[in-house]
């Protein structure tokens, strides 16, 4: 007991030891990503890095640049965008930095790096709410425009995106998906070698990839995502086949290689400072209506207090401390105007080149990852098949005749897991081989592509045929039973409802084609898919497809998900020119609901893994086990709900009739008929003669409660002259009273139940 204490001490100190170190992070902006916003003519600025902390009201400035222009004296204007907030807007005299060093800008070039503090009459801290230090994936950036002093003339224009350090991609976030779905992998396997093929777990298998999907697909949408949305699909990216790299990686380089040798053109990679610096400026981070904004911020200088650093020689800079360079993360800085041919568009563009993906390398990542999953599944099923032979021919195959079972039937396991991976591998690769086609770019990744979604329709489509095949109104194939291997087509399904997924599958191709050949429609894809996700609720609700109630409303709450973020997803088209802040806000809620999805498909998984059972158990310390009849009762609720759609009954209604003698008994001769007491009427019983397999307690003394006691039969051939003549009604054997439903007094002839509980109390229950 004293270790628990103190182990529990332990941790407590140890939460508010972490709690304290996350509060006293610093609230701070720094820039992210450097790009020119204008074309530079005189004035080369290599790197430009800036950090704002509101602690001491400063700016930490690291600066590269090189003029190529002799006698230029230039003004530096600073512009702080946030969420489409103006906070910051103001004039810097640089001929007062570096003791007059910059005036005129040298010819040469210059590195340098400051900390100034700002005077009191720029008051950043009330323009700027306490939110904009911890929002992940603030939307931000500062502009930078150096002018001629003389003729007003822009020289260098540069924007810097600018970042808090909180983002809602998470690596964590990523390994943790991607540890559920290894999870439900594992199950799947384990339930499909030693339990049914039409086990649960390989069914939530694809449920749970298909749900990372539809996340990862949302990100693909050419909509004016918030940052923060398309921070949260990138954690899912993975499940798309996009896996995060470098793009000098060496699978990358080779891909390049490839193109290039194959009459491709595109560029390569976005550069180093990633996909958010080829952003349209139009698009979020910057939300800006142009590219370039000098001239307007010129015209409202005038109008602003204007700041002059000579006039700050009196205040007590030294006291103002630099923080670390670790912070100032800027780099080499690029051209993005309007006119440039490397500004990356909304959809797969951004979405592949934020994972350090070209956007034309993205199918020929797809294609290399297909063709490592399917040696791997080649290989996995080889070496399964050569242990399941060695046991077969040992010893440990007499003592478990299963192993014998489970090689027979291993073609079909090999082939169902074949499907598996085809199913889940689908809708990426139909999505990146349609967007390739719209690329014309290099005729080998065309040719592949094509190689590719032929080997996948003819795994899929004969597979959908002969699943459904039973079910067409041909009479041919009526009687026709699928093949095991077909499991992760028609296990999740009742018998009558296989050709559910038809529509699914339908859904799936639609999607990816609007996806890829309405690359530059957001609002026309927003809509298709509110459309589609609406039709396929439809249809889930009209035919109850899956065998099991419980099912049913899973399966329909997934949908009512789906059906929700993607008419949410229509705020984000830029037709409609929503703000910025509330775009935020609808995308925070749209992750949310999706995230609560992941989880209720987690916990599920957890519940047909046996997780529950595994509580109840510990919970009761293992000393709790079932009572007697807790397995019927299981088993009998369990296909309650197939009771209800009039499936899961062994025995037709003829077989019923035909085991079944019914016994009839006229009324007791010991009754005499008296005026208003009605005769009881005779009863007629069922017996049902138990098949071998059937299970009884005859024999099998039963609980008390259930006991009952019997009176002297009645003799079958004397009738009391007095009683009028009998009806017949029926009963079955087990309700004795149930033929007496309807009288007042209940005739000897019917079994008196005997009282378990002595007492009166007990009697009036």
């Amino acid at each position: 007991m004293f270790f628990s204490v103190a182990r529990l001490r332990l941790s407590l100190a140890s939460l508010l030891l972490a709690s304290n170190l996350v509060a006293a992070r610093d609230k701070s902006l720094f820039t992210s990503s450097v790009t020119y916003c204008a074309p530079p003519e005189s004035l080369l600025i290599q790197k430009f890095d800036i950090a704002y902390y509101a602690k001491n009201q400063s700016i930490v400035f690291d600066v590269s640049a090189a003029s190529v222009v002799p006698n230029i004296n230039v003004n530096a204007n600073l512009f702080l965008n946030v969420y489409g907030m103006r906070p910051l807007n103001i004039t810097l005299d640089i001929c007062h930095l570096f003791d007059g060093a910059l005036c005129p800008l040298p010819i040469y070039n210059f590195t340098g790096s400051d900390s100034i503090s700002l005077p009191k009459t720029v008051d950043i801290a009330s323009r700027l709410p306490d939110i904009a230090y911890s929002i992940p994936d603030l939307e931000a950036y500062a502009q930078l425009t150096l002018s001629d002093v003389k003729t007003g003339q822009v020289k260098a224009c540069v924007q810097s995106t600018l970042s808090n350090g909180w983002s809602a991609r998470q690596y964590a976030v990523e390994w943790t998906t991607a540890s559920i779905a290894i999870l439900a992998l594992a199950a799947a396997i384990w339930q499909s070698i030693f339990g049914h093929s039409a086990s649960l777990a390989p069914i939530r298998l694809i449920d749970i990839m298909a749900m990372f999907q539809t996340i990862a697909l949302s990100g693909l949408l050419a909509l004016n995502f918030p940052s923060l949305y398309r921070a949260y699909t990138l954690n899912f990216s993975w499940a798309l086949g996009l896996i995060p790299t470098k793009p000098t990686s060496s699978m990358q380089t080779s891909i390049n290689r490839m193109r290039h040798l194959t009459g491709g053109n595109l560029p390569n990679d976005s550069g180093g400072d990633g996909a958010i610096s080829f952003v349209n400026r139009k698009l979020s981070p910057y939300n800006s209506a142009g590219f370039v904004v000098p001239q307007s911020l010129l015209e409202s200088v005038a109008a602003l207090p204007r700041v002059n650093l000579a006039d700050l020689a009196s205040l007590n800079t030294s006291s103002i401390a630099v923080p670390s360079p670790q912070v100032l993360v800027g780099g080499d800085v690029a051209t993005v105007t309007e006119d440039s041919s490397n500004v990356l568009q909304a959809g797969i563009p951004i979405y592949s080149n934020s994972v350090g993906i070209a956007t034309a390398n993205a199918f020929m990542t797809i294609f290399f990852l297909a063709l490592i999953i399917m040696v791997i599944l080649l290989g996995a099923l080889a070496l399964g098949y050569a242990v399941t032979l060695l046991l077969c021919r040992s010893e440990y195959a007499n003592r478990h005749p299963a192993v014998n079972e489970f090689r027979e039937r291993y073609p079909a396991f090999a082939k169902a897991w074949a499907l598996r991976v085809a199913l889940v591998s689908a809708l990426p690769i139909l999505v990146f081989t349609f967007y390739q086609w719209t690329l014309k770019d290099s005729w080998l990744s065309v040719l592949l592509s094509v190689f590719l979604l032929i080997a996948l329709m003819a795994v899929i489509l004969p597979s959908v045929f002969f699943a459904v095949r039973s079910v067409l109104p041909t009479a041919r194939w009526t009687h026709s039973q699928p093949s095991p291997y077909l499991a992760p087509l028609t296990a999740p399904y009742r018998e009558s409802r296989v050709y559910y997924v038809i529509p699914l599958l339908l859904v799936m191709v639609v999607k990816a084609l609007v996806t890829a050949f309405a690359h530059s429609h957001g609002m026309v894809q927003a809509i298709f898919f509110v459309v589609l996700e609406f039709l396929l609720l439809l249809t889930l609700i009209i035919m109850k497809p899956y065998p099991a109630r419980r099912t049913d409303i899973l399966m329909g709450y997934l949908g009512i998900t789906r059906l929700v973020c993607s008419g949410l997803m229509i705020a984000f088209a830029e037709s409609l020119a929503v703000q910025p802040i509330p775009r935020v806000a609808i995308g925070a809620i749209t992750a949310v609901i999706f995230s609560v999805a992941c989880v209720v498909l987690f916990l599920n998984l957890l519940v047909n893994m046996g997780a529950w059972r595994l509580v109840k158990y510990v919970v009761c310390c293992g000393r709790r086990g079932r009572r007697p009849g807790d397995t019927e009762l299981a088993s009998t609720s369990g296909n309650s709900s197939i009771a209800e759609k009039g499936e899961g009954f062994p025995y037709s209604a003829d077989q019923g009739k035909k085991d079944t003698a019914t016994v009839t008994t006229t009324p007791s001769q010991y009754f005499h008929a008296r005026p208003e007491n009605p005769s009881p009427p005779s009863t007629s019983v069922s017996y049902t003669p138990m098949s071998e397999t059937s299970s009884t307690t005859l024999g099998e003394t039963l609980p008390r409660r259930w006991s009952f006691q019997y009176s002297r039969p009645p003799s079958a051939t004397t009738e009391s002259p007095h009683s009028p003549p009998h009806t017949h009604r029926t009963s079955t054997a087990s309700s004795p009273i149930s033929g007496q439903r309807h009288s007042r007094n209940i005739s000897s002839s019917v079994p008196t139940p005997l009282e378990e509980y002595p007492t009166a109390e007990h009697r009036a229950y």
